[in-house]
C-alpha cells in the first residue's frame, strides 16, 4: 500500500496499525481479488465520501494502493556521478534513442491502427452482409437471429477478455492515462496484458456493433506501447542493452506515454496536428517545448504508415470491405458560404450541444454508479451485463427501422440506391426495388459509416425527420448505457454519431431560411456535442477539420464549440474529468479551490513526521519501512556532522530497500558514502516499471546487522523542493502541479525550530481531505 510521507495525525496512525500494511506479495493479492470481483472502483460511484485518510483512494471498502509517480529528478551524489562521467557521445546516443522511441511508437501505433480498422471493417462487413443476403429472401426472423447471433458471440469475447485477463482494458482508457500523466499510478492501466486486450476487446466489441468507438481504446493502445518501450529493457527475454537503463525513470517513461497518446489519437482520427494538440490541452499535464517536437514527430510517423497502407488497400488487398476502414468524413464538396439565420442556427446547436453533453455526463455517471453493483458480483456477471446490452443494441438497430417507411430512389445519386453487398446511404432492408430504409442506412452499418451517412452533403432529403429523431433517441441512450460494461470502449465515436444527427435534425427544420448544407449541419451538431460532454475547444476543432478535410467551416465549428463548453461547464465537469473522480483517482486539478486561499501550508500538515538522520541504524530503518507505507523520508543532519540540526534532503523508499539489499553497512557511526559511490551506479537505484523493484520482504537482515549503521547521503536528494510553512496553500498546490512533484517539504518560517515541519504530497491537496480537516470551510465560496 503507499501512503505518501506526511504528518498524519494520531487518528490516521491508528487506522494504520489497526488495519495493518500491506506488503508486495498482498497487493498482488489484493489487486487480483479486485480483478475478479470489481474494477470499477465501486464506493466512489456508490455514495459521495469524505475521505479523511487523504492519503489513500477507496476501493469497495477497502483500502487501495493507488502511488503517485517520481516526476521528480532526484539529484543525489549519484545523479552527479552519473552526469559527470558521461561523455558528449553518451548523451548523444541518450537523445538519438528519444527520437527513436518516437518512431517506434508512431509505427506500432500506427500498425495497430491500421489493423483495428481493416478487422473491424472486415468483420462487420461479413456479419452484415450475412444479415442482407437472408433479408434479400424475405427470411426475416433468420436474419435477425443471425445478426443478434454473431454480434453476441463477438461481445462474449470481447467481454470474457477483460472479465478473465485485464480488466483494466474495460472503459476508454483515456482518464487513466489522463491520470498516469499527472502522476498516478494505478495497477496494471499499462501493462502488456492490458494492451493485448485494449486491441483485440476493442476490435471485437466495435465489431459487435456496440454504440462505442476504437479511439479512446487507440489513445490507451499508444500509451500502453510506449509504456513497455520505458520500461527500460527486459532481463528476462535477455534485452538489456546498456543504454535502455536511462530510460528506466518515470520522466522519461511520462514523455514516451504522452507521445503515445497523440498517437493514437493520430492513428484513430487520421488527424496528426489534433493528436499533438489533444496530448497538450486535454491529456498532459506537464508540457514543454522539446516534448511538443517529439510528439509532433510521433504522429507525422503514424500519418505516414497509415497513407502507405490506405494506398495498399485501394488495389483491394485488403479484404472485401478494407477500403471502408480509416476515417475520413470529406464535406469540402459543400458550399460553406452561411448568412445571419445560420450563425443564430449555430450558436442554437452550441446551446443543445452544451445541455445535451452535460445531461450526457450526468446520466453516466449515475448507469456507472449502477454498473458497479453488478460489476462487483464477479466475472460472469460482467459478461451477462455485456450480453443483455448486446441483445438490446441488436433488437433496436433490427427493430427500428421496420419504423420508417420506404423512400424512392434519388435518381440523381452518384452511388448505387438500394445498396447491395456493401456499406453505404441506401439500405434496401424489406424494401422493394428502387426503394431504400433511411433508418436502415444508419442502423445496419458500422458506426463510421453511419457518420459517414450524416455527413454526407447535397443530400438534404436522404433522411426524413422522423427518422432522424427516432436514431438520435436510440443512439443517445445506447451510447450511455453502454459505456461501463466490460468491454474496451470509446466516447468519441458515440457522441460524434449522437451530435452529427441532431445537427442534420437541426439543418432539416432551418432548411428553408438557412444557406447552409444538411451535412454541415450534421458536423456542427457533432462538435457542438463534443463540447458539451468532453469540454476540448482547439484540440477538437482542428481534429474535425482534419477529418472532414474544410478549413471553410473554421470560424462555425470555433464558435459552436466555445458556446456549447460555455453551456456545459455552468452544469458539470467533462466526462472524462468524472471518469477520473468517480474511479477514486487522487488527480491534481490545473487550479487551486478557492477555499484553498484561506490556508496555508502548515494548517494540512499535522502530527509527528518520520524522519531519518544522515548515517542511521538499520534497525531505526526497517522499522519504519515496515511500519508505515511512506514513500519518502526526510533527511536531517546533526552535530557532529553539521553546526546544527539542518535538513539534508529527502530520501525515497524505493532507495532505501536497494541500500538494505546490498548492505552496505558499518559498525560505527562514520560517513561512508565513498564505498556507496564505488559499488552503485544511478541506473541501480531506478524504478523499473510501475509497482515493480525490491519489496520489505526480498531483504535478508538478520538481528546482529539490526545494530550496525548505513549512511543515507549518496542517495539523498539535496535540493527538494520546499517552501516556507506560511505559503498559501493555494500557491502550494500550483506550485505542486506545475513542477510535477510527489514530495515537497514545508520547512518553519523562524529559526530555533526543527528543520522541517512536514512534507506535502498529491494526497494533501485533495479537497476531501482538507474539507475533512476543516469542515467548517464552505468549499463554493469563491472571491
Amino acid at each position: 500500500m503507499e501512503r505518501e510521507n506526511r504528518a498524519n495525525n494520531g487518528e490516521d496512525e491508528r487506522d494504520v496499525e489497526s488495519e495493518g500494511l500491506l506488503d508486495g506479495k498482498e497487493i498482488e493479492r489484493y489487486w487480483s481479488g479486485i480483478s475478479e470481483k470489481n474494477m470499477t472502483f465501486r464506493e466512489p460511484l456508490l455514495v459521495k465520501r469524505v475521505n479523511t485518510t487523504s492519503q489513500i483512494a477507496i476501493v469497495g471498502s477497502n483500502v487501495c494502493p493507488i502511488e503517485s509517480l517520481d516526476y521528480e529528478i532526484v539529484e543525489n551524489e549519484l545523479f552527479k556521478q552519473d552526469w559527470r562521467s558521461r561523455k558528449k557521445i553518451q548523451i548523444f546516443q541518450y537523445i538519438l534513442l528519444k527520437w527513436a522511441f518516437a518512431l517506434i511508437i508512431g509505427l506500432g501505433t500506427g500498425l495497430v491502427g491500421f489493423f483495428n480498422n481493416i478487422a473491424v471493417e472486415n468483420i462487420a462487413g461479413y456479419k452484415l452482409l450475412l444479415a442482407t443476403d437472408l433479408m434479400s429472401k424475405d427470411r426475416y426472423f433468420a436474419a435477425f437471429a443471425a445478426f443478434a447471433g454473431c454480434n453476441v458471440v463477438l461481445a462474449i469475447a470481447a467481454g470474457a477478455l477483460c472479465a478473465f485477463i485485464a480488466p483494466a482494458a474495460a472503459g476508454s482508457g483515456i482518464p487513466e492515462v489522463k491520470a498516469y500523466l499527472n502522476g498516478i499510478d494505478a495497477y496494471s492501466i499499462l501493462a502488456p496484458s492490458t494492451l493485448f486486450v485494449k486491441i483485440f476487446g476493442s476490435i471485437l466489441g466495435v465489431s459487435a456493433g456496440f454504440v462505442v468507438g476504437k479511439e479512446g481504446p487507440m489513445v490507451h493502445t499508444g500509451a500502453c506501447i510506449a509504456s513497455i518501450l520505458g520500461q527500460g529493457g527486459s532481463r528476462r527475454y535477455h534485452l538489456t542493452w546498456k543504454w535502455l537503463r536511462y530510460f528506466k525513470n518515470d520522466r522519461d517513461r511520462r514523455d514516451l506515454i504522452t507521445c503515445g497518446a497523440a498517437a493514437g489519437v493520430a492513428a484513430a482520427f487520421r488527424a496528426p496536428v489534433g493528436g499533438v494538440l489533444f496530448a497538450l490541452e486535454e491529456a498532459a499535464s506537464w508540457w514543454r517545448s522539446a516534448l511538443l517536437w517529439r510528439t509532433f514527430f510521433t504522429t507525422a510517423v503514424v500519418a505516414i504508415v497509415l497513407r502507405a497502407f490506405i494506398e495498399y488497400c485501394s488495389t483491394g488487398n485488403c479484404g472485401l470491405f478494407g477500403q471502408g476502414g480509416l476515417i475520413m468524413y470529406d464535406v469540402s464538396s459543400a458550399q460553406a458560404s452561411y448568412s445571419g439565420a445560420d450563425i443564430l442556427a449555430v450558436i442554437l446547436l452550441g446551446v443543445i450541444g452544451g445541455i445535451l453533453g452535460s445531461l450526457y455526463n450526468f446520466l453516466i455517471d449515475k448507469v456507472l454508479r449502477i454498473y458497479s453493483i453488478i460489476n462487483e458480483r464477479g466475472a460472469y456477471f460482467k459478461i451477462l451485463l455485456v450480453i443483455t446490452i448486446s441483445l438490446l443494441t441488436s433488437c433496436c438497430a433490427f427493430g427500428l427501422p421496420w419504423l420508417a417507411q420506404c423512400q424512392a430512389c434519388p435518381t440523381d445519386s452518384s452511388v448505387s440506391c438500394p445498396t447491395v453487398g456493401e456499406s453505404g446511404n441506401y439500405e434496401s432492408f424489406q424494401c422493394s426495388s428502387g426503394y431504400y430504409n433511411d433508418l436502415a442506412s444508419l442502423f445496419l452499418n458500422t458506426n463510421d459509416d453511419a457518420i459517414r451517412n450524416l455527413f454526407s452533403t447535397s443530400t438534404k432529403k436522404e433522411f426524413n425527420i422522423s427518422s432522424l429523431l427516432i436514431f438520435f433517441v436510440a443512439i443517445y441512450f445506447l451510447g450511455i448505457i453502454t459505456y461501463g460494461i466490460a468491454i474496451p470502449s470509446g466516447l468519441f465515436i458515440p457522441v460524434i454519431l449522437a451530435g452529427a444527427c441532431y445537427g442534420r435534425l437541426v439543418g432539416r427544420l432551418f432548411e428553408s431560411v438557412s444557406e447552409l448544407d444538411t451535412g454541415l449541419y450534421a458536423l456542427l451538431g457533432a462538435a457542438s456535442f463534443l463540447g458539451g460532454t468532453m469540454r476540448m475547444t482547439v484540440s477538437l476543432c482542428v481534429i474535425l477539420l482534419e477529418l472532414t478535410n474544410d478549413l471553410l467551416l473554421l470560424p462555425l465549428v470555433m464558435l459552436v464549440l466555445l458556446v456549447s463548453k460555455t453551456v456545459a461547464d455552468s452544469f458539470n465537469k467533462g466526462v472524462y474529468d468524472q471518469i477520473v473522480k468517480l474511479k477514486g483517482l487522487p488527480y491534481m486539478e490545473a487550479h487551486a479551490e478557492p477555499y484553498m486561499r484561506q490556508l496555508v501550508a502548515r494548517d494540512v500538515v499535522t502530527g509527528p513526521i518520520v524522519m531519518f538522520s544522515g548515517i542511521e541504524k538499520v534497525g531505526t530503518i526497517l522499522h519504519a519501512l515496515r511500519t508505515t507505507g511512506h514513500n519518502g523520508f526526510p533527511v536531517i543532519d546533526e552535530p557532529p556532522f553539521s553546526e546544527s540540526a539542518e535538513l539534508c534532503g529527502i530520501v525515497l523508499r524505493s532507495h532505501l530497500l536497494v541500500l538494505l539489499k546490498g548492505k552496505n553497512f558499518s559498525r560505527e557511526r562514520v560517513i561512508s558514502g565513498e564505498e556507496i559511490l564505488q559499488k552503485y551506479a544511478a541506473f541501480d537505484f531506478a524504478k523499473p516499471g510501475s509497482g515493480k523493484g525490491i519489496k520489505l520482504e526480498d531483504l535478508d537482515i538478520d538481528d546482529e546487522e539490526m545494530d550496525l549503521y548505513i549512511d543515507l547521503h549518496p542517495v539523498t536528494n539535496a535540493s527538494p523542493y520546499t517552501v516556507v510553512e506560511t505559503m498559501s496553500l493555494a500557491k502550494a498546490a500550483i506550485l505542486f502541479r506545475q513542477l510535477g512533484l510527489r514530495h515537497m517539504c514545508v520547512v518553519p518560517k523562524s529559526q530555533g525550530r526543527p528543520p522541517i515541519v512536514g512534507i506535502l504530497t498529491r494526497h494533501d491537496f485533495m479537497p476531501e481531505h482538507i474539507l475533512g480537516l476543516y469542515p467548517h470551510i464552505k468549499p463554493h465560496k469563491r472571491f
